[in-house]
């Protein structure tokens, strides 16, 4: 089993590249708590105005007992938190898809984090500077309930034939 590395300083910064990569490797990055201001932005942003999101009565007599934070804001979030590792600055190309369930709501006041762990790897068929890495997420609350799990694929810079 290989290493965790748990919650890398921000400013250290060791931009991973294909080759460096392996199917097993973890990480789980720092914690972060949502708030209303999140729930109120992102549904401006989407226009998503569900009430189970916007409304603190109909919510409240929800099976939720209150506002849960939209899927997709807890997916964006978990990639902004996975980018705070600073892994792969630099180093990927091109997000190539992604999946997502939800299996538990995020509630206002939730601080959560993200284990993200390389599922998958393979040459580009198309790019043979490049690699596809599959990585999962699994966002888990303060409580350590699994919140949400993702698969996304990326396509990876292979390190430069000069070692750089």
């Amino acid at each position: 089993m290989l290493p965790v590395c748990s919650q890398r300083h921000e400013n250290e910064m060791m931009p991973l590249y294909y080759d460096d990569l392996k199917i097993g490797q973890s990480w789980t990055t720092p914690a972060r708590t949502v708030t209303e201001a999140d729930l109120v932005t992102f549904a401006g942003l989407t226009g998503d105005m569900h009430p189970i999101h916007t409304d603190a009565n109909y919510s409240e007599d929800s099976r939720f007992g209150g506002r849960i934070a939209h899927g997709f804001l807890v997916a964006s979030i978990a990639s902004g938190l996975g980018y705070r590792l600073r892994l792969t600055e630099g180093t990927v190309i091109a997000n190539l898809g992604f999946s997502w369930r939800f299996q538990h709501p995020v509630m206002i006041g939730d601080t959560i984090h993200v284990v993200m762990t390389v599922t998958a790897m393979r040459p580009s068929e198309k790019n043979p500077d490049a690699g596809v890495v599959t990585r999962k997420y699994e966002v888990r609350n303060h409580k350590g309930d699994l919140c949400a799990t993702g698969e996304v694929s990326v396509l990876f810079k292979r390190k430069p034939k000069d070692g750089a």
